[in-house]
This record gives structure tokens, C-alpha cells and sequence, in this order.
């Protein structure tokens, strides 16, 4: 017990490494925790996720469609007023408008004109201290939530959604989508278009033309489930509907006439008929007639008592679109891809060899020069390997945080192996500059060394601390790693060192 008490920090080095090394090797973590994910396609032994410079895929950037008044006199007793009186005016759904009192501000999800929307307010007695093109912080930060849910739901690894801002100020803002393994066209099908989901009804009207009335919206469903196939092998989606869209429903179904005898088996669309038309985003995507079961069902009210029902789909594909934009809901603004970079997966995956060769190179070029400087292997081998520890603390962070690494991610960590060893040789400058005759005079050494090491820690995480918070894409995966790569060596490594310097340079330890 006591060689523990003495030597805890050594103790406390050894456990992290071990439950690093666990991190990034053990099944069940991070990317090998999704079966869909990189490991599996790639055949990479470790649990690391990897971003698109490492192993191919695609970065979009978007713009929100929206216009946004600031400095409104928005409360919640007027909030829905001036919601009504803006969608009217300016013809555009109730939906699409949006008041919020908590910020003062109205937004517009449509690509009407800035004069337009002052003009309405102005007329509606509210006078807006500025109008602008783009839509509030609130509504970004619902759209990142969102477009992650559906990625996440395809089981897609390493993907990355943010909101990033331009020089230009808050009128620049950009949603950034990052999907490794992908090709633009199969992430734009997945993230453009609201995802609104509804359920119509196409029924006969009073004056011989049939009406399309909307019956269900994907926000009035409590729980979805994966898609399935019916006896006859066709795709549907599993739902059950809240108590009051239940309520709803079955009233429709019953005043628009889909449980009479006419109503049931008999669509023709679009010629006709009593259909269920699934729609999504306002294009019909699936038309079914009413089933006897179903309208069996409404008729007798029992549906309200477990309001179930099936979203039918043309093919588990379309299925499975549905269950995702049904799970993640509607985006609340439309988005326009402005840009797109792509990186074919066979370049990017020779850029790991390069990263492992160049990482090897900077530990072989550090312990060569650093056992030329000191001559004795017992003071140079514990070094590097103290250096190369960080790294693999690092890797296993990486690995249990499902961090998706690239280059600037990499040159964090050759950044680490030198700034690190870099206080190693500080340390051992310190406590070697005379004869070490006791633990007592070493350790005074080895305290003056650490102020040293902490000033210039402290001075590191300043200068990195803007690139890590402003979005200035990869100089913030270089600056996050360097910090936490100093944090990591401040508090565990370079005290575990000097313990070690400690048992080699003295003799009543």
C-alpha cells in the first residue's frame, strides 16, 4: 500500500492507458458499436469513427429558407394574432409563421421580401427595429436536432450536423452537414424537402369534383415503428396516433363518408373514389382504398380505444423515408444546398497509412534527439513512452465520445507528442541540473518545473481556446485536441513522469 501511496500518479497513468487501450479495441464501443458503421466496412481493427478526410464522403452546405423581423412586441396573449394576420397577408401558411415572444421576433419559412414582411407588420401595428434574410437562432438549432435524428436513424457513423457563422455576422449563418461513406445525392435526398408527412382524404365533394382534405399530420403521431410488409407483402409503417388526433380522425372518416358502404374498397385515384392518399412534403407518395377492418373500426368507435394504424408505402425503401422523416419530424424551414465537397473513399483511405507512418516518424525523430541530448536510456525511454501515452488516452477519448477524426484532428495529436515531450525536457532539465542526493531536493525541482509547465499550459489553452470555440472548421478539431492533449499532461502526465524521474535519480525513495 504504501508503494501506492508514493507512486498514485504512476498507478493513475497505467489505468488510464489500460482503459484506453479497452476504448479503442474492446467490441461494443463507439464505432464498433453500430453494425452499420465504418468498422464494419472497413475492416479497421480499432472502435475509431473516422470524418470524411479519412475515409471519404461528403460535406453540404445549406442555407434556411426564411425571413426574420426582429424587435417585435411579441407576447404570448398576441403571439398567435400576429402569426394569423402575417400568414393571411402575405398568403402563406399559418405553419410557415411563426411569432416568438421570448426573443421578439416573427419569422417567415418562405422566400417572401424583407419590405413585405415590414410592410405587413408596420399595417398590423408593430413596428420591427430591423428585418432581415434568415430565420433565428431557435429555429437553427431545431434544424441541426432534426437533420441529426434522421441521419442517425439511417445508422449513418461519423456524421457530423452543425450551424456554422460566417465572417459576415449573424445574416451568414450556415447549416454544415458532414456524412462520411456517402455521395452528395444520397445525403441531399435524405435531408432536403421539410419531411412533412400527412394523411389526405380524396372523396367525392357536393358538386361532382373530388376534395383532398388533410386528415393526419406526422406531428399528431405519439410512436412509430420500423417498417414491416402485410400477407400480401406490401411495406407500411406502423403508428399510433395520439388520443385527440384519434378523435379527429374518426370523426372525418365518418363525416367524409369512408366508413359506408361506398367508402370502403373503392378508391380510383385520381379518378375518383373514397382514397388515403399518404403525402409527403405535398407530393402523394402511396394511395390506398379504406379497409372493411379499419372502417369496421370507426364506425364502432373502438378506434379511439387503441389507435393504431398503417402508413402503406409503394416499396420498404419509400417505407423506411417515411419512418424517418415520420421519427425525426418536419424541418421547420426549407434548405438549400449551396455547396457540396466531395472525397471519394479510395483517396481518403490512403491518407491512413500516411497519418500512422507520420505519427511513428515524429516519435522515432523525439526519441532519437532526446536520447542525444541526454545520453542514458533511463531517462529518454520513459519520456517518449509518458509522450506516447497521452495519444493513446487521447485515441481512447476519441474512441468512447465517437469523435469523427480527421487530418486537423491528427495534427492535433502530433502537436500533443511535442508540446508534451517538449515539458518532459523541462522536467528533466530541472531535477538534472545538479546531483539529486534526496526525494526532498527533488521534489523541490520537480515543483518548479511544474509551475513552469503550468504557466505555458495555460498559455496553450488561451491562444487555442477562440479557434476552438468560433467556427472556423478544421483549425477546431486542431485546437480541441491540443487542449484536452494539455489538460491530459498537466494533470496526469507529467506528474506520473516525475514520480518515474523520481525512482531512478534517488536512492532513499
Amino acid at each position: 500500500m504504501s508503494w501506492f501511496r508514493e507512486n498514485w500518479r504512476i498507478a493513475a497513468l497505467v489505468v488510464l492507458v489500460v482503459a484506453s487501450s479497452v476504448a479503442l479495441f474492446a467490441p461494443g464501443i463507439g464505432a464498433s458499436a453500430n453494425t452499420s458503421g465504418q468498422q464494419a466496412a472497413t475492416g479497421d481493427p480499432t472502435n475509431l469513427n473516422y470524418g470524411l478526410e479519412l475515409s471519404g464522403g461528403v460535406r453540404l452546405r445549406t442555407t434556411v429558407t426564411g425571413v426574420t423581423a426582429d424587435g417585435v412586441s411579441v407576447t404570448p396573449d398576441n403571439e398567435g394574432e400576429i402569426a394569423t394576420r402575417i400568414s393571411t397577408a402575405l398568403d402563406v401558411d399559418r405553419g410557415d409563421v411563426r411569432a416568438r415572444p421570448a426573443t421578439g421576433s416573427v419569422e417567415v419559412y418562405q422566400n417572401v421580401s424583407t419590405s413585405s414582411l415590414r410592410t405587413t407588420l408596420e399595417d398590423a401595428g408593430y413596428s420591427p427595429d430591423s428585418v432581415r434574410r434568415g430565420v433565428t437562432q431557435a429555429t437553427r438549432d431545431n434544424i441541426v436536432s432534426i437533420i441529426g435524428s434522421k441521419i442517425d436513424a439511417t445508422g449513418l457513423g461519423g456524421a457530423e450536423v452543425k450551424d456554422i457563422e460566417t465572417s459576415a455576422g449573424a445574416q451568414a449563418h450556415y447549416i454544415v452537414v458532414e456524412v462520411p461513406g456517402q455521395n452528395a445525392s444520397q445525403v441531399q435526398s435524405l435531408i432536403q424537402g421539410r419531411g412533412q408527412v400527412t394523411l389526405d382524404a380524396y372523396y367525392p365533394g357536393s358538386n361532382g369534383t373530388n376534395v383532398n382534405a388533410t386528415v393526419l399530420r406526422g406531428d399528431e403521431l405519439v410512436e412509430v415503428d420500423q417498417p414491416k410488409r402485410d400477407q400480401n407483402g406490401r411495406p407500411f409503417v406502423p403508428v399510433q396516433l395520439s388520443a385527440e388526433a384519434a378523435q379527429r380522425f374518426t370523426g372525418d372518416m365518418t363525416q367524409y363518408g369512408f366508413t359506408s358502404q361506398a367508402g370502403i374498397s373503392n378508391c380510383r385515384f385520381p379518378n375518383g373514389g373514397y382514397c388515403l392518399l399518404t403525402k409527403l412534403d405535398g407530393e402523394e407518395v402511396y394511395n390506398a382504398s379504406m379497409g372493411p377492418t379499419l372502417a369496421r373500426t370507426l364506425s364502432s368507435g373502438k378506434f379511439v380505444n387503441n389507435p393504431s394504424f398503417r402508413i402503406t408505402a409503394n416499396s420498404m425503401t419509400a417505407a423506411r423515408n417515411l419512418q424517418v422523416n415520420l421519427q425525426a419530424g418536419a424541418l421547420p424551414a426549407e434548405i438549400t444546398v449551396q455547396n457540396s465537397y466531395y472525397v471519394a473513399p479510395s483517396f481518403a483511405q490512403k491518407y491512413k497509412p500516411l497519418s500512422l507512418v507520420t505519427g511513428l516518424a515524429a516519435a522515432i525523430a523525439v526519441a532519437i534527439m532526446v536520447l542525444l541530448r541526454y545520453g542514458e536510456p533511463k531517462i529518454a525511454i520513459p519520456m517518449v513512452f509518458t509522450a506516447l501515452a497521452e495519444v493513446v488516452i487521447l485515441l481512447g477519448f476519441a474512441a468512447v465520445s465517437g469523435l469523427a477524426l480527421d487530418l486537423s484532428h491528427l495534427a492535433g495529436f502530433i502537436a500533443v507528442i511535442g508540446t508534451g515531450v517538449d515539458d518532459l525536457v523541462i522536467i528533466a532539465d530541472e531535477v538534472m541540473t545538479e546531483q539529486v542526493s534526496s526525494s526532498r531536493i527533488f521534489q523541490s525541482r520537480f515543483r518548479k518545473a511544474l509551475w513552469v509547465i503550468g504557466a505555458a499550459a495555460a498559455t496553450t489553452i488561451l491562444a487555442m481556446s477562440p479557434l476552438a470555440v468560433l467556427s472556423l472548421g478544421d483549425l477546431r478539431g486542431f485546437a480541441l485536441v491540443t487542449i484536452l492533449g494539455v489538460l491530459i499532461g498537466v494533470l496526469v502526465t507529467r506528474p506520473a513522469y516525475g514520480d518515474v524521474l523520481r525512482r531512478l535519480l534517488t536512492t532513499d525513495t
